[in-house]
């Protein structure tokens, strides 16, 4: 589903984070074969690795990094190492995330919620606050956000998920308009149900019952998605072929966000 290879981020340096696994793989992946230069970050440094060396199997160029993206001084490293190491910084994919929410409303703690929206909300306002400067001077630059169709309404997440997402979609919106004049473009995805590492159990548990079948039926084309279709609209928001886009938050979910479909829980 990819289609790769026509330099469209040719001469590109990009970041993106989650790269360790799902979308944030495919797409650093994608952004390699596209021209860019690449820093993959993701918590996980096996991972991460194992991500720049597909990159790098393909002739790309790729810095590896084992960061928090909720850490302010873990951002400002590798926001700079693409400064440093590959002369600058034309795009950012802040993509890194983690589930959660399904635990009943009663149980739960502030806690749960302020690492949600730590790894999921704050850390993509720190990849804005300290690479937006950077793209500032030059002019131009591209910030792109994963945020879900659970931001858009209720039942695709979990409470303290979908809360993190919502913020994430007004983030990119009152952040392009922070950004008034400088050139830079904030935009977000919204992502449908993917297979990622992060909903594996939901495909699991789905394949465990023998409901395999089921999976994707609430969107018109009753399937759900993969990493690189998603990767596919990171690409675009992140070229210049997006240059008139800005502020916006995309739904790339297979046309579940265009109804609204419910699943009674009683």
């Amino acid at each position: 589903m990819t289609v790769a290879g026509k330099g469209r981020l040719s001469g590109k340096r990009a970041v993106v984070t989650g790269a360790g696994s799902g979308i944030g793989r495919a797409s650093a992946v994608l952004f390699a074969l596209e021209g860019a230069s690449v820093v993959a970050v993701d918590r996980v440094e096996d991972a991460v690795d194992e991500t720049a060396a597909m990159i790098r199997a393909n002739g790309g160029t790729v810095l590896s990094v084992a960061a928090d993206v909720g850490d302010e001084e873990s951002v400002k490293t590798f926001i700079n190492l693409s400064v440093e190491k590959h002369g600058g910084l034309d795009v950012v994919y802040a993509n890194a995330g983690i589930s959660g929410g399904l635990v009943p409303l009663g149980e739960q703690s502030v806690e749960y919620w302020l690492e949600i929206l730590r790894i999921n909300l704050i850390g993509p306002f720190l990849a804005i606050k300290h690479a937006s400067p950077i793209m500032a001077k030059q002019g131009f630059g591209s910030i792109v956000c994963t945020a879900s169709v659970a931001g858009l309404r209720a039942n695709a997440g979990g409470l303290p998920y979908s809360a993190s997402k919502a913020g994430v979609i007004s983030l990119v919106q009152t952040s392009a308009n922070e950004l008034y004049g400088t050139g830079v473009r904030v935009n977000a995805v919204c992502p449908g149900l993917i297979e990622t590492g992060m909903t594996k159990p939901i495909f699991d548990n789905a394949r465990a019952r023998g409901t395999e079948g089921k999976i994707g039926q609430l969107n018109p084309l009753k399937r759900n998605g993969v990493p690189e279709e998603i990767a596919n609209m990171a690409l675009f928001l992140a070229s210049d072929e997006a240059s008139y886009v800005n502020g916006q938050a995309f739904a790339v979910d297979g046309g579940l966000s265009s109804t609204h479909p419910f699943s009674g829980k009683r």
